[in-house]
């Protein structure tokens, strides 16, 4: 794998729930994209072989916050990228925590 990448979106909603329902349509997309994702409590983690396609799942998840009513939104994205193609993967980094 060349590359992983985790998003934590931030909208700017009135309330809670609508926060958290702008979230849920973000989530939806990115795994509407095929490519192996781990939601956690604070991000979503995305992996792939293709960088672009990554970056482009990146912006797109503004967008889709902003369709979905947030006001603003904030995104804090953390890249692990080598081209030669050895990105640890999800599994590698959590399987021995999982419980």
């Amino acid at each position: 794998m060349k590359a992983s990448v985790a998003i934590q979106v931030l909208p700017v909603a009135s309330g809670k729930e609508e926060r958290i329902r702008i979230i849920d349509e973000v989530i939806a997309f990115i795994k509407s994209s095929g490519l192996n994702c781990h939601v956690g409590p604070f991000e979503t983690t995305i992996e792939g072989e293709d960088y672009n396609e990554l970056m482009d799942i990146v912006k797109e998840c503004q967008q889709i916050a902003i369709k979905a009513g947030a006001t603003g939104v904030s995104a804090y994205v953390k890249i692990a990228y080598n081209p030669k193609g050895d990105v640890m993967t999800i599994d590698e980094k959590i399987t021995k925590h999982a419980e």
